[in-house]
């Protein structure tokens, strides 16, 4: 059972408005809800450039701050993809999602992913919520049946899914759209639409039969989403821009297919078909909201999750933040919104709210562009590609993170090549950060054995002006890290360690030999050491593996960064166990400089990052090519 986590702290007032925009707001409950990442396979560096990584630097900031957080996800493991996965490898499909799960759970846990709960969407509690959600819609009108013409395989009588049939676009002559959606447009598409459709699976020619299913009725929520698309400010324009341009063509979308694999429908004469099944799209993106009411149970509220969710009650002031990759914009910015309005009863069909209640929507979007790999794609069957667990076998994961942080595809989409690695880690994290912080507590260990007195005498005009910079910078990367700005937000923590760095070359403290200048030595390294407690903790979302080296190096004590864990659970309704990630986070530094102590012992340090041969580009590139 995972045992009691963090809840509330102190609230601090927060840049952002609940529309997005810049304006001053009590806050003090957050859900960070992190994009769910398929099981079919491990994930890459590219993935968790888009959805890890920069959830997580959010999330450990805002809780550091003072906030409520609640940062919740899981694998995603429906769908026919998983279905014609295990076929192929000779097992079930929820022997293939044991697996990967596994696997996705220890990887993300290996970057220190600070997941309240990742959990599936193969428990009992998320087909629950999943049917609920469905039923209340129905009842409202915004889930109506239709009969339609459906693909199947001519050799295998099964279904085809939309993404597993690609064709030319009608609309643009794009010659790889598939079947829901034309990755070079953005718009809704019929598999039957396509122009010269195929099979991604073995290249047949699909045959389309009719039959029955149920579909969402986006155009009767359109003007509600349009009307709330319009309060949001301060939104990357990439995102506001793609969704609301997707409005002016919506289309009812099918959300059941004919499936084995998936969460039953939950109506009378359909509940127990073998053959009829909710398609994984409608069930993953209600995931953020079975995972957050999982949570809540886990923790022994079972209304707890309320605080992030609910419209009416005691999280009408509450603000959620969505993390995908681009190419999941339309499932968060226009699906999932127009699934809660309909559930709430607030489109054109009216309707009351189910017995969750009304449901907030985003607060914002938080997408990344792509991430590509020494100029060409992720693909996995090419081989382009290195997995987030054979990268974190070879190199640390606060490098990934650096980098990723630094370089990554925030808004464009961005190369990563093992040249630019490399450069970063030795130039930027050892020869910048880590030989900082070396320097400074070697020579106070040397030369005072601990943290070194400040000189009665006082500061210097120069000492002073370094502690103004460390502080200042509380402030600036804050609400960088706010309005999802990470890579201003790291450059100015890097700028706070790169005038360290300066201040230590001119003041030379190494020159001050004698004894009459040893009060002056002392001042100086107590005034760098403060700058790099500052720094770190500045560090500390993006960095937070070498964040608690560092503390330690400092003479502190106690979690600095806290780590998720994995736990092993039961299913809460019965079902097979599976592992979480989960942690406390009560604990750990706060968003604010902490004055260091004079006399704290100190040690002689280790190195807190690798320095990396320039032989592991060669390396890597072959592998590559291998």
């Amino acid at each position: 059972m995972v045992g009691p986590v963090r809840r509330s702290g102190t609230p601090h007032w927060f840049a952002n408005a609940p529309d997005g925009s810049l304006g001053s707001l009590l806050m003090s409950h957050v859900l960070a809800a992190v994009a769910w990442p398929y099981a079919n396979g491990p994930r890459h560096i590219g993935h968790v450039s888009g959805f890890g990584v920069p959830s997580d630097v959010f999330a450990r900031y805002m809780r550091m701050a003072g906030h409520d957080v609640l940062m919740v996800s899981g694998t995603d493991e429906h769908g026919t993809p998983i279905q014609v996965q295990a076929d192929a490898d000779g097992v079930t499909p929820r022997e293939l999602a044991d697996r990967y799960n596994k696997v996705i759970v220890e990887d993300l846990h290996g970057l220190g992913l600070s997941y309240d709960l990742f959990t599936r969407t193969t428990t009992r509690n998320h087909y629950a919520v999943v049917q609920e959600l469905f039923e209340g819609m129905y009842r409202n009108g915004y889930i109506v049946p239709k009969t339609t013409m459906g693909a199947i395989s001519p050799s295998t009588g099964r279904t085809l899914p939309d993404r597993y049939i690609e064709g030319t676009c009608p609309i643009c002559g794009y010659d790889s759209a598939r079947g829901d959606q034309c990755d070079n447009c953005g718009n809704q598409l019929d598999p039957i639409d396509l122009i010269n459709p195929k099979s991604r699976i073995n290249g047949e020619t699909p045959k389309f039969v009719e039959t029955e299913h149920f579909f969402l009725d986006l155009p009767a929520l359109a003007e509600v989403l349009r009307q709330w698309l319009d309060t949001r400010e301060g939104w990357r324009p990439n995102v506001l821009r793609f969704s609301r341009n997707l409005l002016d063509d919506l289309q009812p979308r099918a959300i059941t297919r004919d499936l084995e694999w998936g969460v039953p429908i939950p109506l009378d004469d359909w509940r127990d078909r073998p053959d009829k099944r909710i398609y994984v799209w409608f069930d993953a993106v209600i995931g953020y909201l079975s995972a957050s009411i999982e949570w809540a149970r886990r923790s022994g509220d079972p209304d707890a999750w309320r605080k992030y969710w609910s419209a009416d009650g005691a999280g009408k002031d509450a603000q959620s933040y969505y993390f995908m990759g681009k190419d999941n914009i339309v499932f968060h910015s226009v699906i999932w919104p127009a699934l809660l309005s309909g559930y709430s009863g607030e489109g054109s069909r009216d309707g009351e709210p189910g017995e969750l209640g009304r449901l907030n929507l985003p607060t914002e979007v938080v997408s990344s562009e792509y991430l590509t790999m020494e100029g060409r794609k992720f693909s996995s069957s090419r081989k382009v590609v290195i997995y987030v667990r054979d990268f974190l076998e070879r190199y640390d994961a606060d490098a990934l993170r650096y980098f990723i942080a630094a370089a990554g595809p925030e808004s464009n989409d961005t190369d990563f090549t093992w040249a630019e690695f490399l450069r970063r880690n030795n130039d930027e994290l050892v020869a910048g950060w880590g030989n900082l912080v070396n320097r400074c507590v070697s020579m106070a260990a040397k030369n005072f054995g601990a943290i070194p007195p400040v000189d009665p005498a006082g500061l210097t005009e120069a000492d002073q002006a370094l502690l103004a910079v460390a502080r200042t910078g509380f402030t600036t990367v804050g609400d960088l890290i706010g309005r999802h700005r990470q890579k201003q937000a790291i450059g100015e923590a890097m700028k706070v360690v790169a005038e360290a760095n300066r201040y230590l070359s001119e003041q030379a403290p190494w020159k001050l030999k004698d004894e009459a200048d040893k009060p002056r030595m002392g001042t100086i390294l107590h005034v760098a050491l403060q700058v790099i407690s500052d720094a770190n903790t500045l560090l500390t979302p993006f960095l937070p593996h070498s964040a608690q080296q560092v503390h330690e190096l400092l003479g502190g004590t106690g979690v600095h960064a806290p780590m998720p864990v994995i736990e092993q659970v039961d299913d809460l309704d019965g079902g097979p166990a599976y592992p979480v990630l989960t942690g406390d986070y009560t604990v750990g530094a706060r968003w604010e400089s902490v004055s260091i102590e004079a006399g704290r012992p100190l040690a002689a340090p280790k190195p807190v990052f690798r320095k990396l041969d320039p032989s592991i580009v060669d390396e890597e590139l072959a592998r590559l090519a291998d």
